[in-house]
Formats: C-alpha cells, sequence, structure tokens
C-alpha cells in the first residue's frame, strides 16, 4: 500500500489546497536528471551526505577563507516544524536545497525542497510514517539525511520505508518496505546512492534486532539485494570471493558458530551509520552495530559479524573482506562510523587507506583493497582495551575491566557511546588533517540479565556514565593519520555531536551542544569565528554556491540525539542512568538549551531575507 503523501508546491499550490483542490501541478524548479557522481565533482553541490563517495565531507568552495570567516553572517533560515534533535545533512543540487525533518510534529519526516539561494520554499513531501515507530526507537528519532541520483531524491523514514521522490516536483515514485517496527526495526541514517541502487541499514540494535544493509533499484524500488550481519554465510553474502586478511576470520558460517545456538538471530549488528564507496574498486564499505545484549555474559564467542567493517561489491552485495574491530564487544562499542576513503602515503608507498575513528577509541588506517590494519592509535583514554595487536588484527581486552554479572565495573574508558559516535569527521586534502568532532566520557557498568521479547528492549545492563579525565565532555581535533598523531585541539563542555565540515578556505566548522557554531583555522585549530544559535547542534554543517554566485554555510539547529534527549524533557535528568545511562553525563544539558528546528544559512556580510 502506498503511504499517504502531502505536496506542497509554491505559495499558488499552498492556495489551491486550501481552496479544496484535488491535484496541483508541481512547478519544475529544480535539477534536470544528472548523476551523483558527476555532481560530486562540481564544487557548487553538495549530492550527499558525506558530500563524496569517500566520506571526506570536504568543500573545494574558497570564497569563505581564514582572513574573512570572521564576516559570516546570517543569511536565512528556515523551520521545519519538529522541535527534536536535528542531525540532517542538506543536500544542494544545482542551486536546490533538500532538507528533511525527524520524526515529530503532525508532519514526521518530512522533505523540504528551498532555493539554496534565498530559502524559497518550493514544494514539500510529508510520507505519514506509522505512529508507533516512534514507541521502539533506541535513541531519539533522528533522521540524518536524504541521498540524491538521477533527478531523485531518496528519503528512509524511521518506520522502515524507502520513498523515492522526482527531485524537481516532489512527486512520491514508488514507497518499498524494508523493515518491521514490530520487530524493534526502525531506520535512522541517511541512504547513499551508487550506480542506480540506492543502499539503506536499520536501526534497533537495542532491540534485540538483526541486522542488514539492503540494496534498492531506483527505478523502482525494488530490492536487489540484502546482507546481514549475522547468520550463516549465505545470508551474511559471504562466497568464495571473500578474502579476510586476517586467519581467525577465515572459515565456513563463523556468523553462526561464534554465537551461542540461535543467539545470532537476535544478535545486533545493525547498520545505522555511514557508508563509503570506491568507485575504482566498485566496493561499499560500512560498519556494523554492537552485538545484542550489552549483557556479553549472554552470547559467548566473537559474535562475528557485529562490530565489523565490510568491504563488499556494490552490484551483488557479495563481501570482499571483512574485519571486526571488537571481537565479542563488551562495551556497546559499535563500529557504525563512517570510513574515509583516501591514498595515503605510508612507509615510503602510497596506499589506497581506509581511515576509520574506532567508536572503541583507537584511530585505524586499514588497506581498502584488503583490510589489513596498517595502524591503530589510541586517540582519546582508553582503559578497557591494551592496544591492537597488528599482527593478528585483534584488539587486546584489559582483564581487570571485564564485566562480571551482577558487578559494577568502574571507570569505563571509553564510554558506551565510545570515544566517538556517528557524529562524522572531515579530511582536508590540502593540511593531509582529518577533523575529529568526540566525545570524552567514562561510565560505570553494571550487567543484569535479560530475556528477548520482540520488539522491546534487549540490553541487559546499567550504566552512568560521565565526563572523562580532566573534566571535559567533548572534543573536536586534527589528527595527522601519517604520523599518527594529535595536531591540536579544543575541549568543550559537552560532547560534541555535530559533524565536522573542512573547506579549501583552510576554515573548518563544528557546532557545540550548548548552541555554538565555530569556524576554526584549519591549520592551527585558532577559534576564528563563532554564533550561537536558537538550540544546540547536533547536526551536519555544509557549504556550497548558490545560483547567485554566493558561497553559503548551513547547518540544522535543534538538540537531541542520544546525547541531548535529555533537553527535550523525554528523559528525568535526575536519573542519571536514564537513556540508556548517557543522561548522567548531560544532567545540566537543559540549563544551556532546549530542543529546536531551525536551520541556519550563512554567507559573507549577507543582510537576513525577510
Amino acid at each position: 500500500m502506498r503511504k499517504r503523501s502531502l505536496l506542497v508546491t509554491s505559495q499558488l499550490a499552498i492556495c489551491l489546497i486550501a481552496a479544496g483542490a484535488s491535484q496541483v501541478t508541481a512547478q519544475q524548479a529544480g535539477p534536470n536528471k544528472r548523476l551523483v557522481a558527476d555532481l560530486a565533482t562540481d564544487a557548487r553541490n553538495w549530492p550527499m551526505a558525506a558530500r563524496d563517495y569517500a566520506n571526506t565531507r570536504y568543500s573545494a568552495l574558497d570564497q569563505i577563507t581564514a582572513d574573512n570567516v570572521s564576516q559570516l553572517k546570517l543569511s536565512w533560515s528556515f523551520s521545519v516544524g519538529a522541535n527534536r534533535g536535528q542531525e540532517a545533512a542538506p543536500l544542494v543540487i544545482d542551486g536546490m536545497m533538500y532538507v528533511v525533518s525527524p520524526y515529530d510534529g503532525p508532519n514526521p519526516n518530512q522533505v523540504y525542497a528551498l532555493d539554496a539561494a534565498n530559502g524559497e520554499l518550493k514544494w514539500s513531501y510529508a510520507p505519514k510514517p506509522d505512529p508507533a515507530a516512534k514507541g521502539v526507537a533506541c535513541c531519539d528519532v533522528v533522521s540524518r539525511g536524504l541521498a540524491y541520483d538521477n533527478g531523485k531524491v531518496f528519503l528512509n523514514t524511521l518506520d522502515d520505508h524507502v520513498v523515492a521522490i522526482d527531485a524537481s516536483s516532489g512527486k512520491e515514485l514508488w514507497v518499498t518496505k524494508i523493515g518491521d517496527i514490530n520487530l524493534g526495526e526502525t531506520i535512522t541514517m541517511a541512504p547513499l546512492a551508487v550506480k542506480g541502487k540506492v543502499f539503506a541499514g536499520n536501526s534497533g540494535g537495542e532491540m534485540g534486532v538483526r541486522g542488514w544493509l539492503t540494496a534498492l533499484d531506483q527505478s523502482d524500488g525494488r530490492i536487489a539485494w540484502r546482507a546481514f550481519s549475522t547468520g550463516p554465510d549465505a545470508d551474511v553474502l559471504i562466497g568464495a570471493d571473500f578474502k579476510p586478511f586476517y586467519d581467525w576470520m577465515k572459515g565456513k558460517d563463523l556468523g553462526v558458530k561464534s554465537w551461542p545456538a540461535d543467539r545470532w538471530r537476535m544478535g545486533g549488528g545493525t547498520v545505522w551509520g555511514w557508508l563509503s564507496y570506491d568507485p575504482d574498486l566498485n566496493l561499499v564499505y560500512y560498519g556494523s552495530g554492537n552485538p545484542g545484549p550489552w549483557n556479553a555474559n549472554q552470547r559467548e564467542g566473537d559474535n562475528l559479524w557485529t562490530s565489523t567493517i565490510f568491504a563488499r561489491n556494490a552490484d551483488t552485495g557479495m563481501a570482499s573482506w571483512a574485519y571486526q574491530a571488537s571481537p565479542h564487544d563488551l562495551w556497546d562499542h559499535d563500529e557504525i562510523n563512517e570510513n574515509v576513503l583516501v591514498d595515503l602515503d605510508i612507509g615510503g608507498a602510497s596506499r589506497k587507506a581506509l581511515i576509520h575513528p574506532g567508536r572503541n577509541g583507537y584511530m585505524y588506517v586499514i588497506d581498502r583493497t584488503s583490510g589489513e590494519v596498517l595502524s591503530a592509535d589510541a586517540y582519546d583514554t582508553v582503559n578497557v582495551y591494551a592496544g591492537v595487536d597488528l599482527d593478528t588484527g585483534r584488539i587486546k581486552p584489559v582483564e581487570a575491566k571485564q564485566p562480571a554479572l551482577g558487578k559494577t565495573v568502574e571507570n569505563i574508558c571509553p564510554a558506551p557511546p565510545g570515544a566517538k559516535d556517528w557524529q562524522p569527521t572531515a579530511w582536508s586534502p590540502k593540511t593531509k588533517l582529518l577533523y575529529v568532532p568526540h566525545q570524552h566520557l567514562c561510565a560505570n557498568f553494571r550487567t543484569s540479565e535479560v530475556s528477548y521479547i520482540a520488539g522491546t528492549p534487549f540490553v541487559g545492563a546499567i550504566v552512568d556514565m560521565y565526563a572523562g579525565p580532566g573534566g571535559y565532555r567533548g572534543e573536536f581535533m586534527a589528527w595527522d593519520p601519517a604520523k599518527r598523531s594529535k595536531v591540536w585541539s579544543i575541549t568543550e563542555t559537552f560532547p560534541v555531536w555535530t559533524g565536522a565540515l573542512a573547506t579549501a578556505g583552510d576554515v573548518v566548522f563544528y557546532g557545540t551542544m550548548d548552541r555554538m557554531f565555530k569556524a576554526l583555522d584549519a591549520r592551527t585549530g585558532k577559534v576564528l569565528w563563532q554564533m550561537r544559535g536558537p538550540s544546540g547542534f547536533i547536526g551536519q554543517p555544509v557549504t556550497y554556491l548558490g545560483n547567485d554566485g554566493v558561497q553559503y554555510v548551513a547547518i540544522m539547529s535543534g538538540v537531541g540525539g542520544w546525547p541531548g534527549v535529555v533537553a527535550n524533557a523525554e528523559v528525568d535528568p535526575r536519573v542519571r542512568n536514564g537513556a540508556l545511562g548517557f543522561t548522567g553525563a548531560t544532567q545540566d544539558l537543559p540549563l544551556y538549551t532546549v530542543g529546536g528546528s531551525t536551520l541556519l544559512v550563512f554567507s559573507l556580510g549577507a543582510q537576513p531575507r525577510q
């Protein structure tokens, strides 16, 4: 059954709808049918959440520089009408901006098409997702963005549908259901469009779901392939061409054998983070989530293929290689974080590398052709591991920190959200630095027995999080992956939960949960400009060129997400272990901000448009 939709096209359309018109002909105000791969080579556009397939979040635009960024002014703003966590990255294609709201308000997951230079609304689309989806979402009802290709905008809804929308008119083209909220599955990730397919994965690891990545045909929404994160090789799409670099990941049906009997069926490994793509190798890269439940005593073994980085053939979905970062994960250290694809000079030779800022606290540099770990260095406080053995690829747990049933293990660093969660980094080919927004948290952790009931929480742990050593809770830093070291950093009061943006003007941008949006010198980390927004920031900054030839910077303002749910009055801040333990780390956030819904767009010396 097709879902109901609302289509609004300019002020004329609004008037016609008010007058009871049954149909509205949309004005043709949008991009032609251009391929996203071509759009990514044009610096004027921001055609996917990560800007490019390599997940660099780098723009070659340079109107805004370290010398003039202090002149940034608000140019225009727009409310998406949902005062929740705003994690989405706006897309900009040929002068049109597309932005999606989270699940809240009268029209959840609504998509808006705006003139990127002045904010004029061209059309909007409201998919009307099932309200029951809100009740099974683990960590706020966010959306991390849209995808675009060949004249279509692709939307993931919280209730597990993928929708294709005509980018020029807002007309719904097809809808495909790919998950089941009755099992606890939702979708919060931004889809990725590659070679005529669109990819989407599920959320819900804390509900005992089984993770997967699904590829759909862009033309009609037909499911082309699905790769599960657990189970037999036939389900995980592991075949004769699967060649993991390390011997301990070689063997038949390890997605079953590395679990207690049938535990893989509710084992987690959800795919709710970032996807990368290498056109030369035709490989899609992504990470899978933590195993379920958090109580590791209920799932002996390595629990493959959770907390794993996969490389898959984009056409068939068959795995090329995989690397499990945290075998038998103990602390909710899933590895859905981005994989940044760059070529690096390592040991005097150029290597096709993949940089993965691990949730477990290690900055991985991996050969993206083979899965070999070239380096893995701690970039934040880590005391639950003693490093990564580069000969075997296995992380080394600290025995003294091992959880035991009913025992509170104190001072776990990093805490369950990891040293960094989903909030994406940015890479500058000019500075050769990776800009990393992340948290700095430790926790007390106590396990308990838990039973699986479909569609209900399946965690088995009580967690209390707090600031790490030094008393700060967030950091924004520059990391040199070749030298394997931090170059500079800024500490923040709260976890830094926004994405990063790097530009050819040698400026990097990020936001804070206490309402500051900042521009820094990319080489030194000096704060060059900052402004206070209407709500805290957990979104993804982007930059683009409007049809007026002006470079703009845009970001959604609206605190929320896992760390910010306390500011939306969803959780009692006095209960430290609320929100799966994050409340303890952000109890004071309501003193700084409440939820918001505003898209903010800046340019040099601009006067706000009415």
